[in-house]
């Protein structure tokens, strides 16, 4: 049994440790991590259980899901069937993109509703706002509305036992006089209940810094989209660490982020083989990053 004083002692060590170097607070936690499975689209239609063996294979532990269907599941997969294969290969589908255009745009909750019982179904955290059709995002007043309902679908998910985050792409920073979409949706939601998830290339690509993001709104990023920027192409994407993105530097401000989990993704403009390319990322993202 450890003694109260040495436990003090040791207690003491460990804080001044941290003192000197706060990165230690991250660098010393396990992150698992997590791909979106966006990344290998061309391939779920073909064979489901194949792809997810793939990804676990390949050193990954989390999963983010998308392409979720009320009547067809995951690509005809049913999601309590994916959520077996999920499991036997030791995958979480920590977060899902689900589709919010009827909630937002006609007040038709019965999507939502059943995108929150797949995530429960799947054990998931977090049910995350993917990506908004132009008709929905032509005003700073339409980014209003957006912030409002994206505060009643948190509320919802609050009540089932998960958490609400909104991802971005480059349109939400575009200017409407002083203001931009970003602005209003991280002004306008509830801190308490809206996270957000930093897609890290669409931010750079845009223009913005994440490091700044972070610094004027610490603790907001709880989850990150990991993709890297084509060198000599800004509109493609590589693999992590063959772009242009200084990942480190970003990682390295994970606990002022609010970081809990990331998702490497490739989706833009994407030559190479997929099913290879996430092994690479993978290797650079465990051996450099964490």
């Amino acid at each position: 049994m450890i003694k109260r004083r040495d436990f003090i002692i040791n207690s003491g060590l460990a804080l001044g440790a941290l003192a000197i170097a706060p990165s230690l607070a991250f660098s010393t936690k396990p992150k698992n991590i997590g791909l979106q499975l966006y990344t290998l689209r061309e391939s779920f239609s073909k064979d489901v259980k194949g792809v997810l063996e793939h990804v676990a294979k390949s050193g990954y532990k989390e999963v983010e899901t998308y392409g979720f269907s009320a009547e067809k599941g995951f690509f005809g997969t049913s999601t309590k069937d994916f959520k077996k294969i999920l499991t036997d290969n030791g995958l979480k589908a920590t977060s899902g993109h689900y589709d919010f255009k009827s909630f937002i745009k006609d007040n038709n909750a019965d999507f939502l509703k059943s995108s929150i019982e797949c995530a429960n179904v799947l054990g998931s955290e977090y049910v995350t706002v993917p990506w908004l059709e132009e008709s929905l995002r032509s005003k700073l007043d339409d980014y209003k509305l957006i912030a409002q309902k994206v505060n009643e679908a948190a509320v919802l998910c609050k009540q089932a036992g998960l958490k609400l985050a909104y991802h971005n792409h480059d349109f939400e920073f575009a200017k409407f006089g002083n203001q931009t979409g970003y602005d209003i949706l991280l002004q306008e939601t509830d801190k308490k209940l809206v996270d957000f998830e930093l897609d890290l290339y669409w931010a750079v690509r845009s223009g913005n810094d994440p490091l700044q993001l972070f610094k004027a709104n610490p603790g907001r990023f709880t989850m990150w989209h990991v993709k890297d920027m084509d060198k000599s192409k800004v509109e493609w994407n590589t693999e992590i660490g063959e772009g242009s993105i200084n990942f480190k530097s970003i990682f390295a401000e994970a606990k002022l982020s609010g970081m809990q989990h990331f998702f490497v993704e490739q989706e833009t403009n994407y030559s190479p083989n997929p099913t290879g390319s996430i092994k690479a990322s993978w290797q650079y993202v465990s051996k450099e990053l964490i």
